[in-house]
């Protein structure tokens, strides 16, 4: 009988959770209505494990059953449809093992659906899990098929979801001439503060595409521009192996850059990716006090030593700091590394990030964006140099941005 009850108890708990997520996403809005944009269409789909309703069910899965829906191709970013592949490698077509419907890799030999793959259908819908920074390939994949639908003369739909970093966070330069890539596709700040709809709309009527396609956003219900993804209830699923948990989105890009630099951890082959900067050759205490002297909004610095298992110091004796948010909504996201590089290389000179990673000075440009913010801070690491430059589009940005907002 105990068994029993505690099974119940466990039950009502769960019921209890499901119940509580404050925002429909887009493919939850599109159910409600009984998929009648895609009613009578034959429909490719654009996703991957996070492509899930508020209770966590395969948006392929829900399209695949849905009543006069003829889902017809999926195609797969990064990491693939079902998230079996590691970030990076190259993926091939294949069949979904579970509805037997054909999958197309845009992550392999191409990045934007061809005439072939698109041969079959009247309709791309896209629903991916952003990250809420430029880098992040999932935009880069929806502005891809946005062109390839603008070419084919087919309807693109994007299912909206959340910006994990809220509605409001600017952050970073817009890409510049010369560092257009697919980690910055397109000439927005690294920290864009859009959801993937608002982004699509601006990218689609500002004309940032090669041609404009027939899009449709089907928005969501409950979510509001001051909302972290941690306030929405929805539970996280991981955009990537190193984003884990919904707060790790928070982290990316505190040291994403940095990171790009593959000098010191970033946390990437311990259990906190994103979460902390460490080395072989800086005292935790003093890097932890120089950074906390600063007096950085939101923000606290703690030592912390590790072993890495994987990755930039594997099974080496690393120290540095975990960096702890203590308000969110107040710290600056994008400067905390460059403060972090900069008393790193006071306290050692011998740390000349760039100098010691050559080859991997353009990609830290395409991902800021920009040449300046290397010409300029290599020369001193003293964030002050570039600070004005880094944040000089923010306030411009927003406004401009602000005429695509779908959500108050």
């Amino acid at each position: 009988m105990k068994k029993i009850i505690i099974l119940l108890a466990l039950s009502i708990a769960t019921t209890s959770l499901w119940a509580q997520p404050k925002v429909k996403l887009g493919i939850d809005v599109l159910r409600d209505r009984n998929f009648d944009i895609l009613q009578g269409k034959r429909v490719g789909l654009i996703t991957n494990p996070t492509g899930v309703d508020r209770f966590l069910k395969s948006t392929v899965d829900i399209l695949f059953e849905a009543n006069g829906v003829e889902l017809v191709a999926l195609y797969g970013p990064e990491h693939g449809i079902r998230g079996d592949a590691r970030g990076g490698d190259k993926i091939s077509d294949s069949k979904d093992p579970k509805t037997g419907v054909p999958v197309y890799s845009l992550y392999g030999a191409t990045h934007r659906p061809t005439q072939e793959m698109l041969a079959n259908v009247d309709l791309l819908v896209y629903d991916l899990q952003d990250n809420g920074c430029r880098s992040y390939t999932n935009i880069s994949t929806m502005g891809q098929a946005m062109e390839a639908c603008a070419e084919y003369g087919i309807e693109f739909v994007v299912l909206d979801r959340p910006n994990p970093l809220g509605g409001e966070r600017v952050e970073g330069c817009l890409t510049e001439e010369g560092n257009i890539s697919f980690v910055s596709q397109f000439k927005i700040p690294y920290i864009y503060g859009l959801t993937c709809g608002e982004l699509a709309t601006m990218l689609n009527d500002e004309r940032m595409l090669k041609g404009k396609c027939k899009l449709t956003v089907v928005p969501m219900e409950g979510w509001n521009r001051s909302m972290l993804f941690t306030q929405t209830g929805l539970q996280w699923v991981p955009t990537s192996p190193h984003i884990p948990h919904a707060e790790s989105s928070f982290f990316y890009p505190i040291t994403g850059i940095l990171g790009e630099l593959y000098v010191v951890s970033i946390g990437v082959g311990y259990t906190m990716p994103f979460q902390l900067v460490a080395t072989d050759s800086i005292d935790a205490q003093q890097l932890a006090d120089r950074l906390n002297a600063l007096n950085l909004a939101g923000v606290f610095f703690r030592p912390i030593y590790l072993r890495p298992y994987y990755s930039v110091g594997k099974d080496a004796d690393y120290q540095g700091v975990q960096i702890h948010l203590t308000d969110p909504n107040k710290a600056v996201f994008t400067d905390i590394q460059f403060y972090i590089m900069q008393e790193m290389y006071a306290m050692n000179p011998n740390l000349d990030f760039f100098a010691l990673a050559p080859n991997r000075i353009r990609m830290w440009n395409q991902v800021c964006g920009s040449d300046f913010i290397y010409n300029r801070f290599s020369k001193g690491y003293r964030f002050e140099t570039i600070r004005d430059y880094w944040h000089k589009d923010d306030e411009a940005f927003k406004e401009r941005s602000g005429r695509y907002y779908l959500y108050e």
